[in-house]
């Protein structure tokens, strides 16, 4: 049996908590939540100590890869090499190198944000935004802030606020055909979520060429040498100025505006998706998750899944008991 033990930011225990809903134990004394996914179970501590333990955790702890806690007696650290060669050297998990200096949220740059990640019905939609500094005072105007905090209409409204006064974007949509079809192949979320910033921020610096912004900044999920490995996996290399931070959609007019867009671009696919089942799909990965799930299947077939869900969430074995 392998055990990993990752340290984990608390917003992002509380997705991964949302995610495992459905799969969630009874949870020992300190924790946050616990689930029990087919080989492994993992517990969330407050102190962001997140440990995945059975015959393969690190299919589950690739999905979440951030900064390493500290080896314990018996259980084995997690460790996330850098890349080698022209990618660069590996960063230490102290490595500031790709923080953002205070000075980009007031300069002209690029933000990258992502949504539906934690979603078993829908895609991974990733947009990425320039905002220009003499653009800020009107998108603060238009209600642009972190998409967490904004209810689903206001999402689309504001959406279709910057469509009108034509920010320059990228937008990427991973349906769950290929994003299973990339799972089966070995890769996690991480490393689909990885490609999906880099090509849309690839697009996004053509469109703009020869503008060139001061910096990018991309909504941190996983450790920046992480992020990197994944990229020369690929044979790519990481942008000239970019940099990464949690939680930046609420630092960033231009990663706040990303998320917007990303979470819009989600809600219509979600659309598109409930008027091909003939019912409305929830979002989340919720107990109701797993009844329209068993509802999916008892109308569409089994074969419906791929199509619909992200196969590999712990949803998929839920909704069994609905069909």
């Amino acid at each position: 049996m392998g055990q990993i033990v990752l340290q984990l930011a608390l917003d992002t225990i509380q997705q991964m908590k949302e995610t495992y809903r459905s799969a969630e134990k009874a949870a020992p004394p300190g924790a946050v939540f616990s689930a029990k996914t087919p080989g492994c179970s993992i517990t969330a501590y407050k102190s962001g100590k997140v440990l995945f333990q059975g015959k393969n955790p690190e299919k589950e702890a690739d999905k979440w890869g951030s900064a390493p806690a500290g080896p314990k007696p018996g259980v084995k650290e997690h460790k996330h090499p850098g890349p080698k060669g022209p990618a660069g050297p590996k960063p230490s998990v102290n490595d500031h190198r790709y923080a953002p200096a205070p000075a980009l949220f007031t300069s002209s740059h690029i933000g990258s944000d992502e949504a539906g990640t934690g979603d078993f019905f829908g895609p991974i939609t990733v947009a990425s935004v320039y905002v220009d500094q003499s653009q800020f005072a009107l998108l603060k105007e238009l209600g642009v802030k972190d998409s967490k905090l904004l209810k689903d209409d206001a999402i689309q409204r504001i959406a279709k606020d910057l469509m009108h006064v034509e920010l320059p974007y990228s937008l990427l949509v991973m349906r769950n055909e290929k994003y299973n079809q990339l799972q089966q192949r070995g890769w996690s979320q991480g490393k689909m979520k990885t490609m999906l910033h880099h090509h849309a921020i690839q697009k996004l610096l053509a469109k703009l060429a020869p503008t060139k912004p001061e910096g990018i900044l991309i909504d941190q999920f996983q450790l920046p040498a992480t992020y990197i490995k994944h990229l020369a996996t690929e044979g790519e290399r990481l942008q000239q100025n970019a940099y990464f931070m949690t939680k930046a959609e609420s630092h960033s007019l231009a990663v706040a505006a990303a998320s917007i867009i990303s979470r819009a671009s989600f809600i219509k696919e979600m659309d598109k998706l409930s008027k091909q089942a003939g019912f409305t799909i929830p979002k989340g990965a919720s107990a109701a998750v797993d009844q329209a799930a068993g509802r999916l299947i008892r109308t569409h077939g089994r074969q419906a899944l791929p199509v619909f869900t992200k196969m590999h969430f712990a949803n998929s074995v839920k909704a069994e008991k609905y069909v």
